[in-house]
């Protein structure tokens, strides 16, 4: 007889889901309200630009650090609470500030810890999975969920109160994200109400790596990077897609539409996360995910109907969807469990430092083509492809599934 309904609402993965929902809050305030905010605090748009990216540089420098802590520590959990409490206080002397350079500082200190935090959530919560039979996606998808919902709240909010409410409901998302982390479970640990989906004391694979020196070998690196170029792709929208599509007529409810459409798909692929690995290989995924992405900026670029456009907004599911699918999966098929946290911690520092410069790089491209700026995402994404693939020629996935067999699965 299985686990009671409150058994399992009470499980490890049940909770993990609960936290996962309240982590990307903060993201879902800020979209909407931080310009406005900052506007309206007489902050210039190109400094507004320095406070956006000013986190980003400074989680190039300690991701690894914080990944590398995680790992050592008793269980991951530890750094997860703590950074999820650190970060539910900055938000308070937002109350208190004003003018660009101390918003800057503050703000750095609020995003860095939820920022350093994510990678080792999905590390922990993906091993966790593995360990105790757990479909990773149904309870990564909460992430997601709870953005949406919260896009939606903060929208609502916005046209009601103004953006006097951001700061408020900036405090109220952070201090919930901190208490949920108190009910997180020790993701070392074993439920004992599932069984192990592979044997915790198999031989470890001479190709999986246990140091992060070994993470430098030509066909991990190559995935990592061409993740990171379909990701940093994503920043020509991400920066400019809506300014664009304003420009062109498209009213506000209907950007709203195009915005939604995305997570919607994405969340279609996190459901489906147990079937879809076990048909592909991860990085199978990750091609797929680049191929979606030539083809969404491509029809980007060509300004279509609004109809295409919420068509394209579809392949999110593949662009990101998957692809965050495969390179989590990947970089745990590849990497032991001592190093986990700092593995998933190195994909980020890569991550960003990409993002960092396709923020930049699309900035210029926007102002001088517009939505022609969307073929060079397009190009990327092309880029990533081949990155990829290139990995797949040095390290042939039958060869991966004959080393990982009965070591993982």
């Amino acid at each position: 007889m299985g686990p009671t309904l409150a058994a399992r609402l009470a499980s490890p993965a049940a909770r993990t889901g609960v936290y996962y929902a309240s982590l990307f809050m903060t993201g879902a305030v800020s979209n909407p309200f931080l310009p406005i905010w900052l506007t309206e605090r007489g902050v210039a748009p190109q400094e507004i630009g320095f406070i956006n990216a000013a986190p980003i540089f400074a989680m190039i420098a300690i991701n690894l650090v914080v990944g590398r802590i995680a790992d050592r520590a008793s269980d991951w959990r530890t750094v997860i609470v703590a950074g999820s409490i650190f970060a539910a206080i900055p938000p308070f002397f937002l109350l208190l500030t004003d003018g660009y350079l101390p918003v800057l500082i503050i703000w750095t200190l609020l995003i860095v810890p939820f920022q350093a935090i994510a990678p080792v959530v999905d590390a922990a919560t993906y091993r966790m999975a593995r360990r105790n039979g757990y479909d990773f996606g149904a309870i990564r998808v909460w992430g997601t969920i709870g953005f949406v919902v919260m896009t939606l709240v903060a929208g609502l909010v916005l046209d009601w109160q103004g953006a006097v409410a951001f700061v408020p409901l900036l405090i109220a998302v952070s201090l919930v994200r901190a208490a949920l982390s108190l009910q997180l479970p020790l993701f070392r640990g074993h439920d004992d109400h599932f069984r192990p989906t592979y044997p915790i004391d198999a031989p470890i694979s001479p190709l999986v790596a246990v140091r992060r020196g070994e993470l430098w070998k030509p066909w991990f690196i190559l995935t990592l990077i061409g993740a990171s170029l379909l990701h940093g792709s994503h920043m020509m929208q991400m920066g400019f897609g809506a300014l664009i599509w304003a420009e062109a007529g498209l009213p506000g409810w209907v950007i709203g539409i195009l915005w939604a459409v995305a997570p919607t798909a994405e969340i279609l692929a996190m459901f489906y996360f147990e079937r879809i690995t076990r048909r592909f290989a991860a990085r199978h995924l990750i091609v797929i995910g680049c191929i979606c992405g030539v083809i969404r900026w491509w029809g980007f670029g060509l300004e279509p109907d609004v109809w295409v456009l919420i068509a394209l907004q579809t392949l999110h599911l593949a662009t990101v969807g998957l692809t965050f699918l495969g390179i989590t999966h990947f970089i745990a098929n590849w990497t032991s469990e001592d190093i986990a946290a700092e593995a998933q911690s190195f994909f980020m520092m890569i991550r960003q430092v990409v993002t960092v410069i396709a923020l930049v790089g699309f900035g210029y491209l926007a102002g001088a083509f517009g939505a022609g700026a969307f073929f060079v995402a397009s190009l990327l994404s092309g880029l990533g492809a081949v990155m990829v693939f290139a990995s797949l020629v040095l390290m042939n996935p039958k060869v991966e599934k004959a080393e990982l067999k009965g070591v993982f699965r």
